[in-house]
């Protein structure tokens, strides 16, 4: 297979580039990287190609930590490499290159988390559900040394809801009690609102009140501002608010991205939960994506394990009502270049990964 790989430069060139290649991922995008990049990361965007097209692409985030004396080199792939996972021969070639780049960077490893799926539906047994390019991708790995990786930064899973279909017909789709819930808090008076910069420290406030209240760790306070900030500013991101009296009793901050909208932070105060106001912000964040544009709507993280002691079960009860179609996908990978440093920096010092897990965030 004869091509060339090179960087990339222009953030126009880039999005054009991952059009082509229908990546329509929020973390693939040039802005992504650019945030990263205030926040201790070194992005690199490359590009393989042949004489007339681009084959796949990959936005790398490097990053080096020096913890009890101890200097690691880490290079991540959010939601990427992006290519025709089908082709096996670009696959392979794209995958070996890869190893090449982290010898070359001398990185402790390279961890990617492409958008593969390896199947659909809740139930992972049903052969009928399986996506045999996945699976095939799952075996490849593990036979050439990638390590499915104990540290899953982005959620495996996801719920992606088609918004191709008219408005009445989506609402249709939906569950009974969803559809109720979403009539409810219209008839109780909630009101929706689009956000503006002037929002942000109060969805923040709203933020960190529901990590207290569902016991799950947040990033400081200007990490969240400039990631909603930044997007807003680019057009890339809506925030909606839900308020009654005068009240914001929740919030939603969706990103659009290539034809993708993203349910990537919810929020809420605790407050009038009995008028549903979380459903009523959903909807409105589905209808406003269509209205962008979007033919898909990504919930962005469901169970890993449908069962109820799953810590996404209550998360899953919601989104569910929705009807979405669930997404089972390969997760993360690990390729080690260093077997101590990789022991040591996933075993013994887990409080350094913890500064790149980014649920959502």
């Amino acid at each position: 297979m004869s091509y060339t790989i090179r960087s990339v430069t222009s953030r126009q060139e880039w999005h054009t580039i991952l059009s082509a290649l229908h990546g329509n991922q929020i973390l693939q995008s040039w802005d992504w990287g650019e945030l990263k990049s205030r926040h201790g990361w070194a992005p690199q965007r490359i590009v393989w190609q042949d004489s007339h097209d681009a084959l796949a692409a990959a936005q790398l985030l490097i990053r080096s930590e020096t913890r009890f004396g101890v200097e690691a080199k880490i290079m991540y792939v959010p939601r990427g490499p992006v290519l025709d996972w089908s082709n096996i021969i670009l696959r392979k070639s794209v995958l070996d290159d890869l190893r090449e780049i982290t010898l070359s960077e001398k990185v402790v490893f390279l961890k990617i988390d492409p958008y593969v799926p390896i199947g659909y539906g809740v139930k992972a047994c049903q052969d009928v559900e399986s996506d045999h390019v996945g699976v095939e991708l799952v075996y490849e790995l593990a036979k050439n040394g990638w390590r499915e990786s104990k540290q899953q930064i982005q959620f495996r899973n996801t719920m992606v809801l088609d918004l191709t279909v008219d408005e009445a017909a989506l609402l249709s789709s939906f569950s009974q009690k969803t559809r109720y819930n979403i009539r409810l808090a219209t008839r109780k008076g909630l009101e929706v609102r689009a956000g503006s910069p002037e929002d942000l420290s109060l969805l923040y406030g709203l933020y960190e009140f529901t990590a207290k209240r569902n016991g799950f760790a947040i990033r400081p306070r200007q990490y969240y501002i400039d990631v909603w900030r930044s997007f807003m500013d680019a057009g890339m991101a809506q925030t909606l608010l839900a308020e009654i009296d005068s009240e914001v009793i929740g919030a939603v901050v969706m990103f659009i991205f290539g034809g993708r909208a993203t349910y990537m932070y919810g929020m809420s105060s605790g407050h009038h939960t009995e008028k549903m106001p979380n459903y009523l912000l959903q909807w409105e964040s589905i209808v406003r994506a269509k209205a962008a544009g979007c033919t898909t709507y990504d919930f962005w993280g469901v169970p890993e394990v449908f069962v109820d002691s799953d810590p996404l079960w209550g998360v899953w009860r919601f989104k569910s009502g929705f009807r979405g179609d669930v997404v089972r996908t390969l997760g993360a990978w690990d390729l080690s270049c260093k077997r101590f440093g990789y022991w040591l920096y996933t075993n013994a010092m887990p409080n350094i990964l913890a500064t790149i897990r980014i649920r959502g965030s």
